[in-house]
């Protein structure tokens, strides 16, 4: 799943509301219906309003029912605020919404949330009660070489640093959290805008967008850095 954990901007009921309604489409509709094996109760009015019809023939809610998974994996990499106020609402996030007064963004303008990966975790797990996994999570940056040929990823590291931290907040809380992988492990177009400049992995690639570089490769500080972090489970950040 890919998980977009997300926060009314106001106390205003009419944005709690709003809220609600995106987390239960956004991250819970195809979640219920894989975890639960059933569609959720919030579905039949979203798929009347919406005009969806789903055609089922009589055996498949037995089959949906016997194919339950056993763990949930899920994509972090943000959190968005939603409302029904137009005018505050400023996009700049993977999924739109309006931004968090209380939050820093990425040189993409997709805010980093730490505590809100420790929030996500212990939602999804008060609800589905099964193992769970992060399977993607990291920052998207601009990474310079320096003239020593070094790159210095300090941003990537506190990043990552943080939100391992909250993970393991998030396993004192009691979360059944079985493993985590970032994203990624080397530097490569991202999915999301088509470009090379931005660039995720410990591993840097020398290739850019006007065509130029050799797909030469040179670690970063945050590759021995992430090295130590697996050798010690996580202990040593």
């Amino acid at each position: 799943m890919s998980y977009m954990m997300s926060y009314p901007l106001t106390p205003n009921p009419a944005d709690v509301l709003e809220n609600q309604k995106v987390m239960q489409i956004s991250n819970y509709l195809c979640g219920d219906v894989q975890v639960r094996g059933a569609y959720p109760s919030f579905a039949k009015r979203y798929f009347t309003e919406n005009d969806i019809q789903i055609e089922k023939e009589p055996e498949d809610d037995a089959i949906l029912a016997a194919g339950k998974v056993d763990f949930y994996t899920f994509s972090y990499y943000m959190t968005v605020c939603q409302t029904t106020d137009e005018a505050a609402k400023s996009g700049g996030n993977l999924m739109g919404g309006a931004k968090n007064p209380y939050l820093t963004s990425s040189d993409w303008g997709w805010q980093i949330d730490p505590l809100g990966l420790r929030i996500a975790l212990n939602e999804i797990y008060d609800r589905y009660q099964i193992p769970l996994m992060v399977v993607e999570n990291g920052l998207g940056a601009y990474d310079k070489i320096k003239a020593d040929g070094t790159i210095d990823d300090d941003y990537r590291i506190d990043y990552l640093k943080q939100h391992i931290n909250a993970m393991h907040e998030a396993v004192l809380d009691g979360v059944d959290l079985i493993g985590y992988t970032p994203w990624g492990c080397i530097d490569l177009v991202s999915a999301s805008t088509g470009e090379m400049a931005k660039r995720y992995g410990f591993i840097y690639v020398e290739k850019y967008d006007d065509g130029s570089g050799d797909f030469s490769r040179r670690r970063k500080k945050s590759f021995d850095w992430y090295k130590a972090v697996i050798a010690s489970n996580g202990e040593k950040l």
